[in-house]
């Protein structure tokens, strides 16, 4: 007798970690991880890694100033869709529609380029940031992968 074991299409993650630089490698290492089994082309997997560098860096550099606090990330796997939730309790954003301008920084002493969000916006299919003065701020994306074609190639 065959048993057929159903694949499974779904699947999730949560991980939670200090904001400090350091674990900014560790962010992109778990999520590539994670999503390893849907298979993506490594362009794709170049693209979610740095879309993830981006969020958590701009937690730990303008959500928390490099001061204590945590970052949050939850990831989904629906099908061949990748959604990801990049999330800190830091001081939120002002204006969350001047932040996603390209080359708009509040940190020019600090060499920042002001292109995160343009990053993310380019390397993922979907961006939604949402932000609370005070509260926090929460950066939701989605990608779909593993669907190119070697014929594409």
């Amino acid at each position: 007798m065959e048993i057929k074991m159903k694949k499974r299409t779904t699947n999730q993650m949560q991980l939670v970690f200090d904001a400090i630089s350091e674990n900014e490698q560790l962010a992109r290492l778990a999520v590539a991880a994670f999503i390893t089994p849907l298979d993506p082309t490594l362009e794709e997997m170049a693209d979610v890694k740095t879309a993830i560098s981006e969020a958590v860096t701009n937690a730990i550099i303008h959500g928390y100033e490099e001061d204590n606090g945590l970052v949050y990330i939850r990831c989904r796997i629906k099908g061949d869709l990748l959604e990801v939730e990049v999330e800190d309790k830091g001081k939120g954003i002002a204006d969350i529609d001047q932040a996603m301008e390209p080359m708009y920084t509040t940190k020019p002493e600090q060499d920042r380029s002001g292109m995160g969000f343009s990053f993310m916006e380019a390397f993922m299919d979907e961006l939604e940031v949402s932000s609370i003065l005070g509260v926090g701020t929460t950066i939701s994306m989605k990608k779909k992968l593993g669907t190119q074609s070697w014929l594409e190639l």
